[in-house]
């Protein structure tokens, strides 16, 4: 069942209600603290603020595009990655600026995914930027760590197209998705340094990622209408069905953790943008839905930012 209006009930497994609309929706980050959903649209720009209900509350960056990881700071500032690096804006004072933009003083094409590394810092995944705008294939991607002291270690190379990234720290796992082939896994030490890389599922369209309080790794598609989900021991489950053409991110939140959000966009969105074509029409969908289990909280980092 699907509801396109403001949310006014609780949602049962199996519906959804659509909350916000643009472009081509793809970052996503729930805002525990103050009960938001920020998504980003590549195509039209900016990162926006709406409660679970549907009520706009606030654009950041209204003008940047190709924005595709958005997550939390523990002062409440807003993370958002893309073109040059990862930016940061405070919501409350207004104030913003760079958190990462370069690598041994090297100018970065752009970063992709984030994901906290428990520690403060992130995982960050590189993406060809230029290639991306242009509609061109893109060079292989790296997977590096910023520590919480703005330390810039590099994890892992030869991802492909770096995407959706996920931490497990209970299992000291790292999942990572390359567009176009498959979902990464890799163990991660104490220190942090990532070994032993093995494919987790072959998935020409993997995208998002996150995971559920039991340790499941559920994966979006750019083009498929379900989410995948797999359980560590790389047993697969019952996929998550949604009214989506194809969905880019999800994110778990509310009360119990077990609240939903996901960007929907067109079926042959994706492959618009990997072939340098335009979309112009406001066809993408945020959707809240509703999870049998709760999902992972993801904690915000914890740069300092001045």
């Amino acid at each position: 069942m699907i509801e396109d209006k403001l949310a006014d009930a609780a949602l049962k497994p199996g519906e959804f209600t659509a909350i916000a609309r643009g472009l081509y929706l793809e970052g996503l980050a729930v805002d525990y603290v103050r009960n938001l959903v920020w998504y980003s649209d590549v195509i039209a720009g900016g990162i926006h603020g709406v409660t679970f209900e549907g009520e706009k509350v606030t654009v950041l960056n209204p003008e940047r595009m190709w924005t595709g990881g958005v997550m939390l700071n523990a002062d409440g500032a807003v993370l958002s990655s893309g073109e040059h690096g990862i930016l940061w804006n405070h919501p409350d004072t207004g104030r913003s600026g760079w958190l990462i933009n370069e690598i041994e003083g090297q100018p970065l094409g752009g970063i992709n995914e984030m994901w906290p590394d428990g520690e403060g810092g992130i995982f960050f995944g590189t993406i060809d930027m230029p290639a991306v705008i242009a509609g061109r294939e893109a060079a292989p991607a790296s997977i590096y760590r910023l520590t919480r002291d703005r330390e810039v270690l590099l994890a892992a190379e030869n991802i492909g197209f770096s995407n959706g990234l996920a931490y497990d720290a209970e299992r000291q796992r790292l999942y990572a998705n390359a567009t176009f082939t498959r979902t990464w896994v890799y163990d991660v030490a104490p220190d942090l340094t990532l070994s032993n890389r093995r494919s987790l599922i072959e998935k020409d369209d993997v995208d998002g990622m996150a995971l559920d309080a039991e340790g499941n790794v559920w994966i979006t598609g750019f083009r498929s209408n379900v989410i995948t989900r797999i359980a560590p021991d790389g047993t697969l489950l019952p996929q998550v069905e949604t009214p989506a053409g194809s969905i880019t991110q999800v994110r778990f939140g509310g009360p119990d953790m077990r609240d939903y959000v996901l960007c929907s966009v067109p079926a042959d969105g994706g492959d618009t943008l990997k072939e340098g074509g335009q979309i112009t029409q406001a066809n993408s969908v945020l959707y809240r839905g509703r999870s049998e289990v709760p999902g992972l909280r993801i904690e915000p980092a914890r740069f300092t930012l001045t």
